[in-house]
């Protein structure tokens, strides 16, 4: 098994060996014990109220919010969890709320303790989930940003394993089996359309396909981590905000998600929340879909032509994320 890396740190050199298909299938088999295989729904695009003149096309749902902890982050929790000796001080992470849940569950599952670092933008829903999975819950900040870097500080006195919620191999190892999973399921689409906060997700797709199929990153207009860092040529701080803070809330595109996604990433697309909240209440109202923000932007740039698909592709949408309120779908 390739060596453990901390985070930002620099990859170059291990990246193909910690990504390949052969490491990936590996980081499978490791969590299959913990972890669902999820549905998959193949739908014509007029089903998902696709814009007039949208040449037809099938539109792929991959359910992740069905998974365990109610998001895709439970794949790469349990796979850095069992890829590493947990010392007597346990696991310590920071979130804006699915990556400490997941954290929480896979500690619980494997009997040890959890420590996770939230900022104050953390939804209600998430915080109480947190505490009955049993983590000790602090408040750190009003950003993720300022909860990871008491997460750290932390981390360095205690010694726990520190579970970055999206910039190590084996986290990023671990949303890549759910690519893996696609494919094995369906095949190869023609596109993914994907959600980005620090980009583990996409890291780990892009890693998974690496150019057999188009990658697309999707981000909030109020935190474009990707976006940014591709003007600038380099990952850049970008301010955070609106209704999917506190999922995609990373001020800085992740080290190993810049590296993969400049290889395998077509285009990063930038959406405004009321065409995320637009298709957030369609996949509730018309497919008893409850999905949080996060989840529903693939969706939103299909509905918003911001992506507009080629005719008779296969495009899959991959809904990441169920951990909300539900009232607020009403």
């Amino acid at each position: 098994m390739p060596p453990a890396l901390d985070p930002l740190v620099d990859i170059d050199a291990d990246i193909d060996a910690h990504f390949s298909a052969a490491a990936i299938t590996a980081a499978a088999a490791r969590i299959a014990p913990h972890v669902r295989q999820t549905p998959l729904w193949r739908l014509p695009g007029r089903a998902l109220g696709l814009p007039t003149g949208t040449p037809p096309c099938e539109v792929w749902l991959k359910l992740e919010h069905l998974q365990r902890s109610g998001s895709f982050k439970a794949r790469g929790m349990f796979n850095r969890m069992l890829a590493n000796p947990i010392p007597p001080a346990g696991v310590i992470a920071a979130s804006g709320g699915n990556a400490g849940i997941a954290t929480a569950l896979a500690a619980q599952a494997l009997g040890v303790r959890a420590e996770v670092y939230v900022p104050s933008v953390i939804s209600p829903a998430k915080r109480d989930k947190l505490i009955a999975l049993g983590a000790q819950v602090v408040i750190a900040g009003d950003a993720y940003a300022d909860a990871l870097l008491a997460c750290e500080a932390r981390q360095r006195e205690t010694g726990a394993l520190l579970m970055h919620a999206y910039d190590q191999p084996e986290v990023v190892a671990g949303a890549a089996t759910l690519a893996r999973e696609i494919e094995a399921q369906a095949g190869t689409p023609d596109a993914l359309l994907v959600s980005v906060g620090g980009g583990g997700l996409v890291a780990g797709i892009a890693a998974w396909f690496a150019g057999r199929s188009r990658v697309v990153g999707l981000e909030p207009e109020l935190a474009p981590t990707l976006y940014r860092a591709r003007e600038a040529g380099m990952p850049v701080d970008v301010a955070v905000g609106g209704i999917a803070a506190d999922s995609l809330g990373a001020r800085r595109i992740g080290a190993i998600a810049w590296r993969v996604t400049q290889q395998h990433v077509a285009q990063a697309v930038l959406l405004d929340d009321a065409a995320t909240r637009a298709a957030q209440r369609f996949l509730w109202a018309e497919l008893k879909l409850a999905v949080e923000p996060a989840a529903a932007l693939p969706l939103a740039a299909l509905q918003s032509g911001a992506i507009r698909p080629r005719a008779g592709e296969a495009l899959c949408l991959i809904v990441c994320g169920a951990n909300l309120d539900v009232a607020s779908l009403a």
